[in-house]
């Protein structure tokens, strides 16, 4: 909802959802969810069932990831080393740096205030440990402060959950009556050691309470900034063309890029007028790129766009997006095999075009061959979770499969002879079948079942077959048969 700036009021209840085994469920709550019985890790329906005018919509955990990460380097603002704590935390090492902002307690106001104003509401907490933090800010008061000399008086009366276990680990020690942290703190070491001796750590009550109390180091790993790659012209007189100065900007960035291992995805050209205004223009590339000469013609025909007004003297030119580029020698004389000429050309083509009239094919995570590639925009990410393809398929794919005449066919083969584009075809050789059920979350009910062959005919030609159905299925009458495709 506040993805789309229609944030729905207070009092309607809203669930964000994702996809489980067994349909959607909860991934997130609002307030409103959470008083009519939502909890996260429910199925939508039987929520759905008591609640009808529950609003479902999907979460973005990509999105809530990347806002995650940049919401950990602007909290740097209070100290040095922060670091996402999960999904849903951050983790802040304030160490001598809280004296700076009036203290502890003044430190977290500013914090929530800060916070607010991004439209993020939060509970926070100040303890000596990363998990007697974690414990108090999800468990504890409204911004607590713990001392030293009070962590096991303050992390006593929390619930066992507060050490950050999991679900095997807190249903055990329900049944053992272990309630909170005191009581977990009174059970005798050894007897918890032989307990949870080959335990991992979230699934370890003894080690938990140990990091929660200071007996067990958990440093915090400061995620690293990313450098900044970015290269300006200072001039001393206003021009109204930027033309001249750009190989130069490219080169320095370029330079920087390599410096750091690096390539550029996403490039921004700034311009500064004299009066005030500043013009941007983006380019973006296909493959991670570090060619001055290659970067510079991105700009080729966009230069005309920028209105010079008065003249600028300022120009800056920042790789926004960057990824890593491994430099390996392949070559005795220097150099790699990289063939970078398919996406020079898509650049270009993008640069001319625009981002939205170049497409490419992608596979798509489908069984059934019409719906196992997709297009997207030339300079989209592809998803690297969709597994490649394992079986042959025909260089040319059918839009529309389009049916034959069985003249004759064989029991559990494929016909002898068929008739297609009112020619008759003989089945000299054939190998399959390749079964493909329908995909029952898409396809509607009575959908057939096909089984592919792959087949060469009396002039050698290799055709794609499949019969859609079987005898007496209960799904229709006999089966169909059609020609999907051509191999080569």
């Amino acid at each position: 909802m506040d993805r789309a700036n229609v944030a729905p009021p207070d009092d309607v209840a809203v669930v964000l959802a994702t996809e489980g085994q067994h349909g959607p469920v909860i991934h997130a709550t609002n307030r409103a969810a959470r008083l009519m019985g939502a909890s996260a890790g429910a199925r939508v329906v039987d929520i759905k069932a008591v609640c009808p005018d529950l609003q479902v919509e999907y979460a973005d955990i990509a999105g809530d990831q990347l806002a995650l990460e940049r919401l950990t380097l602007w909290a740097r603002r209070w100290c040095p080393w922060t670091s996402p704590d999960g999904a849903d935390g951050l983790i802040l090492d304030t160490t001598g740096a809280d004296h700076l902002l009036g203290g502890e307690a003044a430190m977290l106001v500013d914090i929530e205030t800060r916070l607010s104003l991004l439209g993020l509401s939060a509970r926070i907490a100040v303890a000596p440990t990363w998990g007697a933090a974690w414990a108090l800010a999800r468990y504890g008061p409204v911004r607590a402060i713990c001392p030293v000399d009070q962590m096991a008086a303050q992390l006593a009366p929390l619930p066992v959950p507060a050490l950050r276990l999991n679900e095997a680990t807190l249903l055990l020690l329900r049944r053992l009556g272990l309630k909170t942290v005191g009581d977990l703190a009174k059970v005798p070491r050894l007897s918890l050691t032989r307990r949870f001796a080959r335990a991992a750590l979230h699934a370890n009550p003894l080690l938990r309470l140990d990091q929660a109390m200071g007996c067990l180091a958990e440093p915090v790993a400061s995620k690293e900034a990313r450098p900044r790659i970015k290269a300006q012209s200072q001039l001393p007189e206003p021009i109204q063309d930027p033309t001249a100065y750009l190989p130069e900007l490219c080169e320095n960035l370029c330079a920087q890029l390599t410096l750091h291992g690096l390539g550029c995805r996403r490039l921004s050209l700034t311009v500064f007028r004299t009066d005030g205004e500043v013009s941007t223009i983006t380019a973006a590339t296909a493959a991670p790129s570090r060619d001055p000469g290659h970067l510079r013609r991105l700009f080729d025909d966009k230069l005309e766009r920028i209105n010079p007004g008065f003249g600028f003297d300022l120009i800056t030119l920042e790789a926004a997006i960057v990824e890593p580029v491994e430099s390996i020698q392949t070559r005795l004389g220097g150099g790699s095999n990289e063939d970078l000429q398919l996406p020079h050309l898509i650049d270009r083509l993008v640069a001319r075009f625009g981002e939205r009239s170049i497409k490419r094919p992608v596979l798509n995570a489908s069984h059934l061959p019409e719906r196992a590639q997709r297009v997207i925009g030339a300079l989209q990410e592809v998803d690297s979770t969709t597994a490649p393809l394992i079986k042959e398929r025909p260089i040319r794919l059918l839009w529309t499969p389009e049916q034959v005449r069985v003249v004759y066919a064989v029991p559990e083969g494929p016909p002898a002879q068929f008739i297609w584009r009112r020619q008759t075809h003989k089945v000299a050789r054939y190998a399959g079948p390749e079964r493909i059920a329908p995909e029952w979350w898409k396809d509607r009910p009575g959908t057939r079942l096909r089984d592919y062959f792959k087949i060469e005919d009396q002039t050698g030609k290799r055709l794609w077959l499949y019969r859609e159905g079987l005898h007496e299925d209960g799904r229709g009458g006999d089966p169909r048969w059609f020609i999907h495709g051509m191999f080569a």
